[in-house]
């Protein structure tokens, strides 16, 4: 199977995953894939072809496994261990799983796990921002690095800083100014990396504006690490995402075994990425290709080839540790394994990183996400939210197709991030509407209107950048499985942009009623969507935004 962990490219990315799920339940997905690319440059508004209605009948009632369970394993979850075979695997107590609900709970907590880090703070996200509460954050990490000096015994604390270089390099006073005095004062323990998308090149790089540049690819992968404790989220490290931008958040305490994944993760796109220097000047690593200078099929092979060492070998040890836990012959008692020292109690959660860089050709989360859709049972449900609806079509063809009820959850235009915007970028709440309209009208063209619903969440005061998933199988009233981190499910996530995100499946009842509570307390702040909806005063689109949806819809 180590070969499909390498599953990544052209003609052979759907075989393998085909190898992978016997009985070829991921042919629907197939189908989506290649409407996805026959269809980009049709007119989306056309009706879905009539194969579409056979999508149900393509995928067996219950998904299938990569091979029979394992008797000595912990039982209850064998349906998506299927994801190991692309994936390491990551086996926890659920009481090391915490769900966390608002920004000032992901900030606060943010502060005091920095200030309490001893070896290592890792922290990877789309910018830093430039206000006070950005500054506060900053204090917060000089504080530590501080501290760490004035020990008697030399501090082996490092702070890792993986940002992308577009974005961070905005304006004046921008996250690279903010991080400078850091990388000044602690030159040998502080490293600034920023990501800059191979896309960008040439005489694009030079023509394409500031903030439109944006456009081609970024590094947008949440990743909060500090110590042996990590969080992810989809929220970035700005004021707006401490106070009234609600995301989603899951705190893994105490897991060194994924905190040393998710810091060899971003130590490889940091070495791809350019170096922040103390004079504001950037560099590349020694030895390695630059991103927009050099050869680009040379510099996206490289990058490839350093992410997926980190997976697989990654992979390879959690084989190894699963081998020793369950297949020893000294297999330890729980018993005995607490009389060694051992007093982690055996796993009943399990934690699956599914990356996504289609520069690179890395399409784990692609695989896993459009499995997850094809293989969601009739009776099931599927609570799908995203900030910026603008669904792949793969995506919205498993939605349409399949048989499992959604549930999606959006935000409406005066929630969007982008109300009230100067500029082109005032219009793209108005875009995201149209895009909803048409996938509503499509829902109800199909009579699927019982079987998928849209919601759209409204909060005075606050914008909405959730996304992610929440799985319930059919008869149950609680979640085991939930997909969360950075990816929105749109075009760009797929296509453009570095994205991260993790599987969490449990039988844990108590991190399932968490999970539930996550949910419901976002959808509790929506309101159903109706064709009323679109009859509203704020609900209409000018006609250039229709003309002009098609062509950019992918790069927002």
């Amino acid at each position: 199977m180590a070969a499909a962990a390498t599953a990544v490219a052209g003609p052979v990315f759907w075989r393998r995953l085909l190898g992978l799920l016997p009985g070829r339940p991921g042919l629907a997905a197939l189908l989506g894939r290649l409407s996805d690319r026959l269809g980009r440059n049709r007119d989306r508004r056309r009706r879905r072809p009539p194969w579409l209605l056979l999508a149900p009948l393509l995928s067996p009632a219950v998904p299938h496994v990569t091979s029979p369970p394992c008797c000595l394993c912990p039982e209850g979850v064998h349906r998506f261990q299927w994801i190991r075979n692309l994936v390491p695997e990551f086996g926890v107590s659920s009481s090391h799983v915490r769900v966390l609900s608002s920004p000032a709970e992901f900030f606060e907590l943010m502060k005091g796990q920095i200030k309490v880090a001893k070896r290592r703070v890792v922290m990877a996200s789309l910018y830093l921002g430039t206000g006070p509460l950005e500054q506060e954050l900053v204090d917060c990490l000089e504080s530590t690095l501080e501290k760490s000096l004035q020990t008697k015994f030399p501090s082996d604390l490092r702070v890792s800083i993986l940002l992308d270089f577009t974005r961070g390099s905005r304006g004046r006073k921008n996250s690279r100014t903010m991080l400078l005095p850091l990388l000044q004062r602690f030159p040998e323990q502080v490293r600034v990396s920023l990501f800059h998308t191979p896309n960008l090149r040439g005489l694009l790089r030079l023509l394409i504006p500031e903030r439109f540049n944006e456009t081609i690819g970024l590094q947008h992968i949440k990743v909060y690490l500090f110590d042996n404790s990590v969080i992810l989220s989809g929220a970035n490290l700005s004021d707006s995402y401490f106070t009234n931008r609600q995301d989603r958040y899951v705190f893994l305490q105490d897991c060194p075994e994924i905190a040393d994944f998710f810091t060899e993760l971003v130590d490889a796109v940091g070495d791809v990425s350019l170096q922040l220097q103390g004079d504001d000047t950037v560099q590349v690593v020694e030895g390695m290709v630059h991103p927009y200078k050099g050869d680009q099929a040379a510099y996206c092979k490289a990058a490839n080839q350093r992410v997926m060492d980190v997976i697989n070998s990654a992979r390879t040890r959690q084989q190894m540790l699963h081998a020793q836990t369950f297949h020893s012959n000294a297999l330890l008692t729980q018993e005995d394994a607490a009389a060694a020292g051992d007093q982690r109690p055996a796993p009943d959660t399990w934690i699956y990183p599914l990356i996504q860089m289609k520069p690179f050709e890395i399409q784990i989360d692609e695989i896993v996400t459009e499995t997850l859709l094809t293989e969601a049972e009739r009776g099931a449900k599927v609570y799908l939210t995203t900030g910026y609806f603008n669904l792949t079509q793969a995506y919205m063809d498993l939605v349409l197709g399949t048989r499992a009820e959604y549930q999606i959850l959006l935000a409406s235009p005066e929630v969007n991030g982008f109300f009230g915007a100067k500029g082109v970028a005032g219009a793209i709440p108005a875009a995201y509407v149209h895009i909803e309209r048409q996938f509503y009208s499509e829902v109800c063209s199909l009579g699927q209107q019982e079987r998928v619903q849209l919601q759209e969440y409204w909060r005075r005061g606050w914008t909405f950048h959730a996304k992610g998933l929440w799985l319930y199988l059919a008869g149950s009233s609680l979640p085991c499985l939930t997909l969360i981190g950075s990816p929105n499910f749109g075009y760009r996530s797929v296509h453009r942009d570095l994205e991260a995100q993790i599987a969490i499946v449990t039988e844990s009842r108590a991190l399932q009623q968490q999970l539930h509570q996550e949910q419901a307390q976002l959808y509790l702040r929506s309101g159903a969507v109706s064709s009323a909806t679109f009859e509203q005063p704020s609900r209409q689109v000018k006609l250039w935004v229709k003309m002009v949806t098609p062509l950019i819809k992918n790069f927002f």
